[in-house]
């Protein structure tokens, strides 16, 4: 998807955008929402397989 060009112009953009002391901050809160979607996802896969058994 992405080569290492456009890996590195990316990082410049975001250090540019956000600054270095955010960017931990803002890695932290996506490795959290993704955690949650993650946890969603699996919560919903449940739900879903009991109203099939309730049929």
């Amino acid at each position: 998807m992405f080569n290492g060009p456009e890996i590195w112009i990316i990082v410049i953009v975001l250090l540019v955008l956000f600054g270095g002391s955010q960017l931990p901050k803002l890695a932290r809160s996506l490795g959290e929402a993704q955690k949650e979607l993650k946890k969603g996802m699996k919560d919903g896969e449940g739900e879903t397989d009991a109203a099939s058994d309730k049929s």
